[in-house]
């Protein structure tokens, strides 16, 4: 989850609500497709403008970054909506689409949406922001909820991030690692422009606390990642600590160099994504390297019964498909379509759901409950991050989270906001 697309100056939307309006009037003379699919050809609401369609993308097939839990938990998510009634009462198709991993996928999947008459993207991951924001942007269509793995999804005014992206994480574990009695912490962190970044997260976290920040910068694709490990771990003094910001491959490389090296002190930690509850269980366990690791995640533990209704739809309307409840990506989605749920709900029930519609709705600022999932969210202009880079960035909570007995649980409960440390501001009292 570090390999983030190169900022770049977010593409002119004047032609949106042109577009928007366009899209709108076609939808009402297609027919409707009613069976969710993989990618395919458009789909439209029908001549009364009862149908809804939405898509989610995400890779597969093509190794570590696959994510094909989000779009097996969409395609649930649809069965169990048509089954009570859909969305507010419209029949709602989801379509999913594999973008590969790359830039012509992701573009691809996009094109894909447009020509579909989607009302949205929700719940979906790609690193290629720069790629398929503009062709959302110019066809009027909102991207809710996407897994943060792109700068404009933070900036993109269509876009509605339903998590804080790596930038949160990072700053959130300097916070877990200062409570966690740290006295230095070496950061192995991608290589790259948007790895550059990550280090001023953490120096911020922990200004003031006296705690000295090591920068190890490390390939985001290795085989042996021992020279940065024994970078990292040093003399392995008593309040050593040791955050991987890398992606989830990375991190799973970087875990056998550490078990070997076998450190006294030094405490291990890294934020969720970049592993989870399956890399703990097929690590060993609480005999394996992650033993005691702190990690900080966007949401609530799995164990947590604000998963509960998560678990059922998955279980239920999964149709034999492997959604592990557990992966950021898939709980990532399962708040993108609540919050989905909740926004076509307050569009009225005589009017067709539109792009439109739906962005009027978000932009609205009023606070759209998860039910635990996240603190109440919204994306009105004053809750805009004041950020040039990343306005919005709205939902700057975490977890804290520590593996004990084999499995992630959380550290405390309840969230920890991190505004103050994305926002170079003062620490709360």
């Amino acid at each position: 989850m570090t390999r983030n697309g190169t900022p770049r100056p977010v593409p002119a939307v004047s032609g949106r609500r042109r577009a928007a309006t366009a899209l709108a009037a076609s939808a009402a003379v297609l027919p409707a497709l009613l069976s969710a699919s993989a990618c395919g050809g458009p789909a439209a609401a029908d001549a009364a403008g009862q149908d809804v369609t939405v898509m989610t993308w995400a890779p597969s097939g093509t190794g570590a970054a696959d994510r094909p839990g989000m779009t097996a938990l969409a395609e649930a998510v649809g069965r169990e909506l048509n089954e009570h009634g859909g969305l507010n009462g419209h029949r709602v198709r989801i379509l999913t689409c594999n973008e590969h991993d790359t830039t012509d996928g992701a573009t691809a999947c996009a094109e894909q949406a447009v020509n579909a008459r989607a009302v949205a993207v929700v719940g979906s991951a790609s690193q290629y922001g720069s790629s398929f924001m503009p062709i959302l942007e110019q066809a009027g269509i909102p991207f809710l909820g996407g897994y943060g793995l792109s700068s404009p999804e933070f900036s993109s005014p269509l876009s509605y991030p339903v998590n804080g992206g790596l930038p949160a994480l990072v700053a959130g574990s300097g916070r877990q690692l200062v409570e966690a009695g740290c006295k230095q912490i070496a950061l192995i962190r991608p290589d790259t422009r948007a790895g550059d970044t990550l280090v001023n997260y953490l120096t911020s976290a922990v200004a003031r606390t006296g705690i000295k920040v090591t920068d190890v910068k490390a390939p985001e694709k290795s085989n042996d990642y021992s020279p940065f490990t024994r970078r990292a771990v040093g003399d392995d003094r008593p309040g050593n600590c040791m955050l991987s910001a890398l992606g989830a491959e990375p991190t799973a490389n970087l875990l056998d160099p550490y078990r070997r090296a076998n450190p006294k002190n030094t405490q291990l930690a890294s934020v969720i994504g970049s592993f989870q509850q399956s890399v703990v269980d097929s690590t060993g366990g609480d005999n394996g390297p992650l033993r005691g690791a702190y990690a900080t995640g966007w949401f609530p533990a799995e164990s947590s019964t604000v998963w509960d209704g998560l678990r059922e739809t998955a279980r239920s309307y999964g149709n034999g498909a492997t959604i592990d409840v557990a992966d950021p990506g898939v709980q990532t989605t399962w708040v993108a379509y609540a919050v989905l749920r909740q926004a076509v709900g307050r569009i009225d029930r005589s009017k067709p759901v539109t792009a439109k519609a739906l962005q009027v709705v978000l932009d609205s600022g009023d606070p759209i409950d998860t039910a635990g999932t996240t603190p109440p969210l919204s994306w009105g202009v004053t809750n805009m991050l004041p950020s040039a880079d990343s306005p919005r960035l709205v939902n700057t909570s975490v977890t804290f989270q520590q593996v004990r007995g084999g499995r992630l649980t959380e550290q405390h409960q309840g969230f920890t906001d991190v505004r103050w440390v994305l926002t170079n501001g003062e620490p709360p009292a």
